[in-house]
């Protein structure tokens, strides 16, 4: 493959060393929607949000709308939000800028708030970039249950990088994620800000399916009925599938040990598998519908009791 191809199909990472206090610029192997099985509905929002306004500059221009914005992704954990967020760098052709809480935290007074500046202005130097902010809640947690006065200020400086007169943030793409919506300030929720919610549900049937065959590429295997057992892991997630194959390549691995020969794995193992484990995303949903039922006075997380009607979770 001639060169200039292979940096076609790159995604420049830029990770932070808190240790240098710099950032290290990477590449890897872009990934892009074709990448992400299913979502359809979740990918048009995301189409309309960051990919068409480049596409269609002239349009968007004409409303007032500029390239850029910020989405909150939410949803079980282990469902994929951070793999959805290197697809859309993908998509647009743009920088992957992760933000994880070690890199921004500091034990010194006010060198947080820096840490979290100079991250924001990376993003703004690489554009058009998108900027995933991991964990959202721990970084931008309700200040009215904080104690710590640093803690108020860490998330003042967040609200002051997302649209502060001086953010300068046209084509910075800001992706959130956060298993506990309901728990971040709610100045975070304000629009221009994370005003857009979308919601990551765990993988369909056919989306099991396909995880399961991807886990299992190259492993020693019998014909496995995948089909069937992707019906039987209703509510899995993708980690949550992970484990399971990783249960069953240790029975075959003990009985390879046992018998000396090498063991296929068998529709067995896997089903034994299952036997020992339910899906962590049931949890999820248990708070989730308590707080979506008594406490969503603006009904941001419909979609959340929608899922949970048309799948019968109990």
């Amino acid at each position: 493959m001639p060169h200039d191809e292979q940096n076609k199909n790159k995604l420049k990472v830029i990770q932070f060393d808190k240790d240098q206090n710099t950032l290290i610029e990477s590449l890897q192997p872009q990934e892009t929607f074709d990448d992400v099985g299913g979502m359809e509905d979740v990918k048009k929002k995301i189409q309309m949000s960051f990919i068409l306004p480049l596409q269609n500059p002239e349009f968007f221009q004409a409303y007032g709308k500029e390239a850029g914005g910020s989405l909150l992704l939410y949803g079980p954990p282990g469902c994929g939000k951070t793999f959805l967020a290197k697809a859309i760098a993908g998509e647009i052709n743009a920088n992957f800028l992760h933000m994880e809480l070690q890199a921004i935290l500091s034990m010194y007074v006010g060198q947080s708030e820096h840490n979290l500046h100079d991250l924001f202005e990376k993003a703004r130097e690489q554009k058009p970039c998108v900027l995933f902010i991991d964990e959202l809640d721990a970084l931008g947690g309700s200040r009215q249950n904080m104690r710590q006065h640093h803690e108020r200020m860490l998330v003042n400086q967040l609200l002051v990088e997302l649209d502060g007169l001086s953010s300068h943030n046209n084509g910075v793409y800001i992706i959130g994620a956060t298993n506990t919506p309901w728990y971040l300030d709610p100045a975070l929720r304000r629009p221009g800000r994370f005003n857009q919610l979308i919601f990551i549900p765990p993988p369909s049937e056919q989306e099991r399916e396909l995880i399961l065959k991807l886990k299992l590429k190259d492993k020693p295997q019998a014909k496995l009925n995948l089909k069937k057992l992707a019906g039987k892991s209703q509510h899995f997630s993708g980690a949550d599938l992970e484990q399971l194959v990783n249960d069953a390549i240790e029975s075959a691995l003990q009985r390879s040990l046992e018998t000396g020969e090498l063991q296929p794995l068998t529709d067995n193992d896997i089903n034994h598998s299952l036997k020992g484990r339910k899906p962590t995303t049931l949890e999820w949903f248990s708070t989730a519908k308590n707080y979506a039922t008594f406490s969503d006075v603006n009904r941001d997380y419909q979609h959340v009791l929608d899922y949970i009607k048309d799948n019968k979770i109990r």
